[in-house]
């Protein structure tokens, strides 16, 4: 598959819903499962990056495979609440450029 939006991406998942879920997960249930996607991502990253050590059970698993499982369930829960998360996204980043044009440049810390 080539490179897609994020309008796509939304879409793809609700088709996929659709198609094979049945129905999406109430809000509170995917908040609850975007939790435990993210902290398996952090087990990851702390395992990969950190200096915790691999268990058995962690050795199998990805990075790139834990960030699309994050990703997944945000999309799912942006489609249910009827969020746009293109027009989000580009909103955000507008207010962070707004709010932070020089604060980083000017952190000394980050010299």
């Amino acid at each position: 598959m080539e490179n897609i939006s994020i309008e796509k991406a939304q879409s793809l998942v609700d088709e996929w819903i659709k198609t094979y879920g049945v129905r999406y997960f109430n809000e509170l249930t995917n908040m609850a499962i975007l939790t435990e996607e993210v902290g398996e991502l952090a087990r990851i990253v702390a395992r990969t990056y950190g200096e915790q050590s691999f268990k058995d059970s962690d050795k199998n698993k990805n990075i790139s495979d834990e960030m699309a499982d994050v990703l997944w369930v945000l999309l799912c829960m942006a489609n249910q609440m009827g969020v746009d998360l293109t027009n989000a996204f580009i909103k955000n980043l507008e207010k962070k450029t707004l709010r932070d044009k020089t604060r980083h440049k000017t952190n000394e810390k980050l010299k």
